[in-house]
């Protein structure tokens, strides 16, 4: 009987914490989703007004703005441990080979968004078009080579 508990203890709490780590991971991919899912929310909304596709607001504009940057201020980096690559996501692995530029590419994001911020307070709506496409282009960058 000792033998077979000395087996079995072992090999349930091995499972039980490859089951955990499993989890954690899904949670992590859930995370970087919805963070992304409020990133796009945003980014779209001033888009649509950006592109005559909806009626420019500018107070929806600067709410819009100003929910994209404090999202971009989130650590979504947790959101990316390794081996959380998965079928359900559109990470790709080169995030992982090469970190230090994703997270530089975040790092501008960041800083684009930032910015935006400080335009829109400024009340010139060709500036905020012209800087909403900043943030773009470091959304885009980062979607370029590493998303699937």
């Amino acid at each position: 009987m000792n033998k077979l508990r000395n087996v079995l203890v072992p090999a349930a709490l091995a499972f039980g914490f490859t089951s955990v780590q499993a989890d954690d991971v899904g949670k992590a991919v859930d995370y970087r989703q919805g963070v992304m899912e409020v990133f796009a929310f945003n980014a779209t909304s001033m888009r649509d007004m950006a592109k005559g596709e909806t009626e420019f607001d500018a107070a929806a504009f600067a709410r819009h703005a100003r929910d994209l940057a404090a999202a971009a201020q989130l650590d979504l980096l947790a959101g990316f441990p390794e081996h959380s690559i998965n079928d359900e996501s559109d990470a790709s692995d080169k995030i992982w080979l090469d970190w230090d530029e994703f997270q530089e590419r975040y790092a501008a994001l960041q800083e684009q968004s930032a910015k935006l911020v400080e335009v829109v307070a400024g009340g010139d709506e060709a500036a905020m078009k012209e800087q909403l496409g900043a943030v773009s282009k470091a959304c885009k960058g980062c979607h370029h080579d590493f998303k699937k």
